[in-house]
């Protein structure tokens, strides 16, 4: 039976994982045990964080809406916009309503203006 020698695979895995952690910080991209540790708490973090960015992002757009909602008027919100956009059946995102409500305010005073239900 000949001498295996087991050094290339092992060398291999462990050279990509430090690849990964080649930015970290001290023993966190220097040893293999803590590298491994850190590699696996920073995919963590990245699969969370990623549907948490989505979730920040809803929650800016809707207080820059109702900012700009709230400026003229002062019994209408958010809240009512969104209503009133769901009644008239007038499908635009939020994200749409925040970019049009920050560059151009007027085209958004006369979409507001228009779905207001009186």
């Amino acid at each position: 039976m000949t001498r295996v020698k087991r050094g290339y695979t092992a060398r291999r895995r462990r050279k990509k994982i430090r690849l990964f952690a080649s930015t970290f910080i001290g023993a966190h991209s220097r040893l293999t045990r803590t590298t491994t540790q850190q590699r696996m708490r920073a995919l963590v973090s990245s699969h969370r964080d990623r549907s948490r960015k989505k979730r920040d992002f809803r929650r800016l757009w809707i207080t820059r809406i109702n900012a700009v909602t709230r400026e003229d008027r002062v019994s209408y919100s958010y809240s009512k916009l969104i209503k009133n956009l769901y009644k008239r059946q007038l499908l635009l995102n939020r994200k749409i309503l925040a970019q049009i409500a920050l560059s151009n305010k007027n085209c958004f005073d006369m979409i507001s203006n228009k779905i207001q239900i009186k």
